[in-house]
């Protein structure tokens, strides 16, 4: 069983070897890789969700998830009671089980053949996904669906925001939730990119290498998979060639709005 950990606790914290230790107790031989996303970001956790999940890679593969704001109710919490557990198989087989919290089943809604609560405890600790989620994922990795509760309608969930910052890469390449096939452009035309207070020109292209060193590319990304209509589905990048688009832009985060003007 290969097991994508999605989580953000932060990069190297001891909180992704907890949770690890859990996981090896309840799915013994599995192999545990993390992945680290910004605190509380639900929407570069779906991003990854999706990236992962509905792209080539081991046949028995589990995506275990968690990041969980507890912003589904503002109130004081009792017994860090937080937002409840879900399970999703996708069409290819994979199994998605984590929080459901903002837009962390966003992206693949619409490719689940199956989504629904899982029967645990909503409190009991506050590190859940460490104390309290592990022996649910081991019994659905296991084929035991006795765990779970109400199916999940896509309509119950968000659409993945459009426009939106989906990630920053280690080269400063901004990954965003601009579909690439919503662009109608033709290849060198210009167009000025705002994000927060900082706008910048930038040079469409349909391959982000094909522009001039220096040049900010708005372009067709590595990032996407096949779209539920069949046909490809990629996002746009902003690229600086030979530079950091994050630093252009004065280091924003992941969630930002992006404006297009021309």
């Amino acid at each position: 069983m290969f097991i994508s950990l999605i989580a953000d606790y932060g990069t190297g914290d001891p909180a992704f070897a907890e949770v690890k230790q859990r996981l090896l107790m309840a799915i013994p031989n599995a192999q545990i890789h993390e992945l680290s996303v910004p605190p509380f970001s639900t929407l570069a956790t779906g991003f990854w969700i999706a990236q992962l999940g509905l792209n080539l890679g081991p046949t028995e593969r589990l995506i275990y998830h968690n990041c969980a704001p507890r912003q589904d109710d503002p109130e004081a919490r009792r017994d860090n009671e937080g937002e409840g557990l879900t399970y999703a198989l996708l069409a290819n087989g994979v199994k998605v089980v984590g929080v459901n919290a903002g837009y962390t089943l966003s992206f693949i809604k619409d490719y689940a053949v199956e989504m629904y609560s899982v029967n645990v405890s909503r409190g009991g600790s506050q590190f859940r996904s460490r104390d309290v989620f592990p022996p649910a994922a081991a019994a659905l990795v296991k084929g035991d669906l006795n765990v779970l509760g109400e199916m999940l309608k896509p309509d119950q969930l968000p659409d993945v925001p459009l426009d939106r910052i989906a990630w920053i890469d280690g080269y400063g390449n901004i990954k965003t939730t601009i579909p690439a096939h919503t662009i109608e452009m033709e290849p060198e035309s210009k167009i000025v990119v705002r994000i927060g207070d900082i706008v910048s020109d930038a040079v469409y292209s349909d391959g982000s290498f094909r522009v001039p060193e220096g040049t900010l590319a708005f372009a067709p990304g590595s990032s996407g998979w096949l779209g539920s209509n069949g046909q490809p589905l990629r996002w746009i990048e902003l690229f600086l060639r030979g530079g950091s688009a994050w630093a252009r832009f004065g280091k924003p985060k992941v969630n930002q709005q992006i404006t297009r003007i021309g």
